[in-house]
């Protein structure tokens, strides 16, 4: 069985490992021979798809931190607590950074026997002779041919990210400040380090200065040393329309992109990556080939469930800028309200941690 992948990134390299920990031949095209990784990005991953990346993809406990809590303030109630989301201290969520998860994944590829990167520019005569084409890539003609129908959200923001670091700290709580021009989060990294992803309501840059005035106000926990070179990215949401053609399946970001308010697009993408594996594996185990089935049972299993999924996560987005630019408390209060609730909070975690099941 022979499976070709379009495009490296961190996303082809997870589902690259999944595949070929099954003795499934993985070949990736990519015209980049050097990967240019974002030092200052982050990603979260919830306790469920850590265990199931642990297990069945590479062990990855030697490079997360784990978080016990992660706490939503509103500026409305001037910064009072607004949810509180923990386990009775243990793990909820972890996070690690893309470049040390994209090294670790290289690593464990790059001498597999079942594993192979081609730098060649991607011809249908490159990819005929594989049982499964997955593709990654937004620019390539395979995308502006079979996959161009989607559904795009523009949300007229950007993302800024930087590292902080600062004086030694337990550091296990992560926090979310939703503010007067977007969503403020503190992503804990280590006992010294902590990741800050700031969403701003607007397209128009902001300086550097004018970002670490806002971040110093909103943090009242850290002793800031050093904040490192700052990136930005444009914020957008996006759900394909069709998740194949023919042999051909879209994955990762060309299926699904959400808001990063929830740190949930990469969780996504690993469950959908649970899913694939046990439909091919299903295959396998009953003798069957690789073929447009396996594309035709994924989009049937996953297409209803992530949208559903990013629709509730930009549901949230627009709540709190509902909030943001109205008058009065009411909705946050309730919100306030509904999280409090035992049942209510153990559902919202629940959701978070594997999705709509």
């Amino acid at each position: 069985m022979r499976v070709c992948i379009l495009g490296s990134n961190l996303t082809s390299l997870t589902l690259a490992k999944a595949l070929v920990n099954q003795n499934i031949n993985v070949e990736i095209f990519t015209n980049k021979k050097k990967q240019i990784i974002n030092f200052s990005r982050t990603i979260g991953i919830t306790k469920s798809n850590i265990e199931y990346f642990n297990k069945n993809i590479v062990n990855i406990d030697k490079i997360i931190w784990q978080l016990r809590k992660i706490e939503i303030f509103s500026e409305k109630l001037k910064q009072e607590k607004l949810l509180n989301f923990e386990n009775n201290n243990e793990q909820l969520f972890s996070i690690v950074s893309n470049y040390k998860l994209y090294n670790i994944l290289e690593k464990s590829l790059i001498k597999n026997k079942y594993f192979k990167k081609n730098y060649k520019k991607i011809l249908l005569s490159n990819i005929k002779n594989y049982d499964l084409v997955i593709n990654l890539e937004f620019s390539n003609f395979i995308s502006k041919k079979f996959f161009s129908k989607k559904i795009v959200k523009r949300y007229n923001s950007i993302a800024y990210t930087g590292i902080l670091r600062h004086k030694k700290i337990e550091n296990k709580v992560a926090r979310q400040f939703f503010t007067k021009i977007g969503p403020l989060a503190f992503l804990p990294i280590s006992e010294n380090e902590t990741s800050v992803v700031y969403s701003i309501n607007h397209s128009n840059e902001f300086k550097r200065a004018t970002l670490v005035n806002l971040i110093n106000h909103y943090n009242s926990i850290y002793k800031i040393e050093k904040i490192t070179k700052i990136s930005s990215f444009k914020l957008s949401s996006l759900n394909l329309r069709s998740y194949y053609y023919k042999n051909i399946l879209a994955f990762g970001d060309l299926l699904h992109k959400i808001h990063p308010l929830a740190g949930q697009g990469y969780n996504m993408t690993i469950r959908d990556i649970k899913v694939l594996l046990e439909i091919i594996k299903s295959k396998k185990n009953l003798g069957l080939p690789l073929n447009v089935s396996v594309n035709q049972e994924f989009q049937r299993i996953t297409k209803h469930k992530n949208f559903i999924f990013s629709k509730a996560i930009d549901s949230i987005y627009e709540f709190f800028n509902f909030e943001r630019k109205v008058k009065g408390n009411s909705l946050v209060n309730s919100l306030k309200y509904l999280g409090h609730n035992q049942s209510i909070n153990k559902i919202f975690k629940k959701i978070a941690d594997i999705g709509f099941a």
